[in-house]
């Protein structure tokens, strides 16, 4: 059973915490945080965890097979890099570090040392991504010709990274593990309305090297919270919305078909298709959970990483990409092939 130490008790480690415990496969050894009053926490809801405020205590622990990071992005590289030098596998929350520099840096000692670096890419282990996923792959969805996602909130203002890094991020993870193809370009513009802070509003567009365009849009100043997104295809569309208890997947059997006339080929007809409505059965399994049990069939070798470091380079490859673009007031940024 292998031994697990969990770095940041926040926002997020909490839920990590709560998830590796109830996993019986897992042993929860320690948390480091820098709170006192966080650690005093952990050691009332769960007494057979050791707590510390130093991450080196658990870089040096032997019991320890693996490190969890829920910590500020800026401090990614570092705890990760240390945790693998130590002979630790390593689940870091996204973005995967605050460069693709960084990211090639972990990417590579982790495969100098054999170790499983996954990158916590939440969304991609719930049941209405994967279901989407598998919607696009058949063929009765036809060809992919557009993505596009509205991520808005307000609150939860970021000082150390801007709402790309924040929310899309997660867009980014989605779109990757669903259309299964890279962009090759970037634009965003975007803007911050806090003096000396963060763009806290911003517009993504991806395009790739065939006839597909993406979009998302973010926001932590939105009257609204909105977690939608459409996928359309040539036979049949999907609107994704996180924010619905149950049927958070509804697929569309809408379209066009655009016919060139024998007369005049410069003349379209386009007609408009709308057939049946239905809302699929997606699995409700906690995504955190079914994370933290891959994590672990990945270091018994079970199971091969879903979301590697590599899926994490990419994505901080478009963020920087997007971020050299808003600031050339969303001038297309070609991306590496």
């Amino acid at each position: 059973m292998p031994g697990v130490g969990v770095i940041g008790y926040g926002y997020w480690g909490p839920n990590l915490v709560r998830n590796f415990m109830s996993d019986t496969a897992w042993r929860v050894v320690s948390v480091c945080d820098r709170s006192e009053s966080r650690l005093a926490e952990v050691g009332r809801l769960y007494p057979t965890i050791t707590t510390t405020r130093n991450p080196e205590d658990l870089f040096r622990n032997p019991s320890i097979d693996a490190i969890a990071i829920a910590t500020p992005v800026a401090t990614h590289f570092e705890l990760a890099m240390a945790a693998l030098r130590a002979g630790k596998h390593v689940l870091v929350e996204k973005p995967i570090a605050s460069t693709s520099a960084q990211a090639s840096q972990m990417i590579e000692k982790a495969a100098q040392r054999k170790l499983v670096l996954l990158v916590d890419h939440t969304f991609v282990f719930t049941g209405a991504v994967r279901k989407i996923r598998d919607v696009i792959s058949d063929e009765s969805f036809g060809e992919l010709q557009y993505y596009d996602s509205t991520r808005v909130n307000l609150g939860l203002f970021q000082h150390d990274v801007n709402v790309m890094w924040d929310l899309a991020v997660h867009d980014l993870s989605i779109m990757d593990f669903v259309i299964g193809v890279s962009p090759v370009a970037v634009s965003a513009t975007g803007l911050s309305h806090v003096r000396g802070q963060p763009a806290n509003v911003a517009f993504m567009t991806l395009f790739f090297d065939r006839d597909i365009i993406a979009h998302i849009n973010v926001s932590w100043l939105s009257p609204v919270k909105i977690r939608r997104t459409l996928v359309g295809g040539s036979k049949r569309m999907i609107v994704y919305d996180d924010l619905e208890t149950s049927e958070k997947v509804k697929i569309y059997d809408k379209g066009i078909t655009v016919t060139e006339t024998p007369d005049d080929l410069r003349k379209l007809l386009i007609s408009y298709r709308t057939g049946d409505l239905w809302s699929p059965k997606v699995n409700e399994t906690e995504a955190l959970k079914l994370e933290v049990a891959h994590f672990r069939n990945c270091i018994d070798g079970s199971e091969k990483p879903i979301t590697p470091g590599e899926r994490g380079l990419a994505i901080v490859r478009m963020l920087e990409a997007a971020d050299k673009s808003m600031q050339k007031r969303g001038e297309a940024v070609e991306l590496e092939a």
